[in-house]
């Protein structure tokens, strides 16, 4: 017997309950808080890998011109709890490598980590201008300004089914509460065609808004203390390190530069245990991601350890369109 069908019935029960939560939400049963500062919230329906943490970045590079943003996480896999700010003296297992990594990246920033959103929305409201929420889409008790819903060209979720079956939180129905659609990771190539029938696959409402990104990987690699060209990879042979949901695209983008190396695969924010850090360190040159090296750099003393940085970038020209989308919607909200 398939292994799906043995699942299908957790995953019909799995279904029920979420629907039934976001019934009870609809129905005003239970309550999502609106905020007077405009809340930006980024997320998806699948489970990870769909691009969560180079969006904030990129609305981070976007708005902090001209707002005052604040980094608001749940900060999964860190081993602290409540409302807790980040300072890049921190580490992974305290505030969580994303939360981490927004910090080092943007210094100036307010980075703050608390499940429950709601509470840490009002700590730091008046002392931002716009809020960015990272992986909320679920999170119903706050009613975001801009819903923004990421889901990957590879996996889209109209094609993709519940826990434990498939990959989704919830229904893909719940993709009626995104404002704008962000196709995620898209093939290098794919034609405009392509992309415009999945545009037409996933129903999108009138009021609904959808753009196409791919990553945009880094010339240079980052370590501790120095820098390192992405060419010279070429003919090395190092080690591959990856501890999050979908490392594919980066191990295909490696190979594709033809790159040899071995890949050490965990899953999505592992914690490394000492045995795995000590079989890390005995490498002689280790390439990881952005998210891992916060998890690594204080666990292994090899000075060799570098990450390729990650950007998002969309596609067909739509930055500008999405950049006045964005900023028109802070403007609306802001009136109110």
């Amino acid at each position: 017997m398939n292994i799906k069908m043995l699942l299908l019935p957790f995953s019909l029960a799995y279904h029920g309950v979420t629907a039934l939560r976001n019934l009870a939400f609809d129905r005003g049963v239970l309550k999502s808080h609106k905020f007077k500062t405009p809340v930006i919230s980024v997320g998806n329906l699948s489970v990870g890998g769909t691009g969560k943490t180079p969006m904030i970045e990129y609305l981070v590079r976007l708005l902090q011109k001209d707002y005052q943003l604040t980094i608001i996480s749940r900060g999964y896999g860190r081993k602290t709890k409540g409302f807790l700010e980040v300072t890049p003296q921190h580490g992974a297992h305290e505030v969580g490598d994303e939360p981490l990594q927004f910090k080092k990246k943007f210094p100036k920033l307010r980075v703050v980590v608390c499940a429950d959103r709601v509470e840490a929305i009002n700590a730091v409201e008046g002392r931002c201008d716009v809020i960015l929420l990272d992986d909320a889409f679920q999170h119903r008790y706050v009613r975001p300004t801009i819903n923004i819903l990421l889901t990957t060209q590879e996996n889209p979720y109209h094609n993709d089914m519940i826990l434990p079956v498939g990959w989704l939180r919830e229904s893909a129905s719940g993709a009626k509460r995104a404002d704008l659609v962000v196709v995620s990771k898209c093939a290098k190539g794919t034609s405009y065609a392509a992309l415009q029938q999945l545009q037409l696959d996933l129903k999108l409402t009138q009021d609904q808004s959808i753009y196409f990104s791919d990553i945009n990987y880094g010339a240079v690699l980052i370590g501790r203390n120095e820098q390192m060209a992405l060419e010279a990879l070429i003919g090395a042979k190092f080690t591959l390190v990856t501890g999050i949901a979908n490392p594919e695209p980066l191990a295909a983008f490696l190979e594709a530069l033809g790159c040899s190396f071995d890949h050490l695969k965990y899953p999505d924010h592992h914690d490394f245990t000492p045995t795995q850090c000590q079989e890390i360190n005995a490498r002689d040159l280790v390439i990881t991601t952005e998210k891992d090296f916060q998890r690594l750099t204080n666990r292994i003393d090899k000075s060799a350890l570098y990450f390729l940085p990650v950007e998002t970038q969309f596609l067909f020209d739509r930055a500008a369109a999405f950049a006045e989308e964005i900023n028109n919607r802070i403007t609306y909200h802001r009136k109110f």
